[in-house]
């Protein structure tokens, strides 16, 4: 399994557009094929940043999304609405303890 981390700011003016689209496309993200698991989290201290904390069964059926029209649309309605550089990263789940 691999777990992707995507850290993204926006400006502030941009939040609510984010959130709304957000909430339009998190279904469709979550049933791509392969995606386990997706979250999306909000800075406590810093409201402009947030994070996706995602499920991939491997890393191709990750890229399969980013290559897929679906990421190729969500990418072009969120990249204007950045104030920084978003950071990704894919992991290994080392541990998981409930």
């Amino acid at each position: 399994m691999l777990v992707r981390i995507v850290k993204m700011s926006f400006a502030e003016e941009n939040i609510e557009q984010f959130l709304a689209n957000f909430k339009t496309v998190k279904q469709k993200i979550r049933n791509f094929e392969g995606c386990e698991f997706l979250e999306l989290y909000r800075d406590k201290n810093n409201t402009n940043l947030f994070f996706t904390y995602s499920f991939w069964n491997a890393e191709t059926d990750l890229n399969k999304y980013r290559h897929s029209k679906l990421f190729k649309d969500v990418w072009a309605q969120t990249k204007p609405m950045f104030n920084a550089k978003p950071e990704a990263w894919s992991v290994d789940k080392l541990a998981s303890l409930e």
